[in-house]
């Protein structure tokens, strides 16, 4: 058993239109306090064994220049890295899948000596973004992933109780937990598209249809 309720009501999610890499973009951020000091979850974010155990494997070079790539999923190329210093980290990357490239960008705050806040930031230019994918799915399709991704870091952590291996994850997904996971996922980023200007029936009908993507009912 997995406290998705507490994950859940744990995260912020938002969406904005900004210029990102000289055109305008989509920009899905998605943020957590976790119960750990910045050097723990800068190390669990950034080194490859650590990766593993809660999101994907993952090969390549980690550091500044280097190139990853995410098995079975996005590969790309560092762009930023700036170690914890201060009580603030980032690194910056490319998110490079199906022929598309994007940009990510991953930010550590210390809120105390043992709490760390993280900030996801997926940024892709709208010219990119197939509109029947938008009008169809709006932003729950890639934060609904992104969602799962910081539970797995939540989980990793020591910010929820439960355990899900990441070679069952998809297992998981499809499991009763995994759905209502999903759902309520999927309408949080309803909300956050309501957020930014979307009617509110439109982000509805895109919330439904990206739990069906995520539950395979579609």
């Amino acid at each position: 058993m997995v406290d998705i309720q507490k994950q859940l009501d744990a995260v912020e999610r938002e969406l904005r239109t900004e210029d990102v890499e000289g055109g305008p973009s989509y920009v899905q951020s998605i943020s957590q306090d976790y119960p750990s000091g910045i050097q723990e979850v800068w190390d669990a974010v950034t080194s490859a064994d650590r990766i593993a155990r809660w999101f994907l494997p993952v090969s390549g070079v980690l550091r500044l220049g280097g190139r990853y790539q995410l098995q079975g999923n996005a590969g790309g190329e560092i762009l930023a890295c700036a170690p914890p210093v201060d009580g603030r980290a980032q690194y910056r990357a490319t998110w490079e899948y199906g022929g598309g490239l994007t940009w990510l960008t991953v930010s550590l705050n210390e809120v105390d000596a043992g709490t760390t806040r993280l900030r996801l930031e997926h940024a892709a230019h709208t010219a990119d973004v197939p509109a029947e994918m938008w009008d169809v799915f709006g932003p729950g399709a890639t934060g609904v992933g992104w969602d799962q991704g910081l539970l797995g870091l939540a989980l990793h952590l020591g910010a929820v109780v439960g355990a899900i291996d990441p070679t069952e994850a998809e297992a998981w997904q499809l499991s009763d937990e995994g759905r209502a996971f999903s759902r309520a996922a999927a309408d949080g980023w309803a909300k956050a598209h309501v957020a930014s200007g979307a009617d509110p029936a439109v982000a509805a009908q895109a919330a439904d249809a990206t739990y069906g993507f995520y539950t395979r009912q579609q």
